[in-house]
């Protein structure tokens, strides 16, 4: 015989684990996300040092 309150509980288990477990999901895909930036812009300013270097704008004088 099937147990109502023992199925409602579990579904709330389970939402509960599932929302946790996206959230845990999305913060490591941020911070792998990140960490790849970081380490190309390293690389990269390593490679080509004048690439690194902020341009100026110019301005025009009238």
């Amino acid at each position: 015989m099937k147990n109502p309150f023992m199925s409602m509980f579990l579904s709330g288990a389970n939402r509960v684990a599932n929302t946790a477990r996206g959230y845990a999901t999305a913060a490591v895909k941020r911070e792998a996300a990140k960490n790849t930036r970081q380490m190309t812009k390293v690389w990269t300013d390593a490679l080509l040092p004048g690439a690194a270097a902020p341009r100026r704008k110019k301005t025009s004088r009238k």
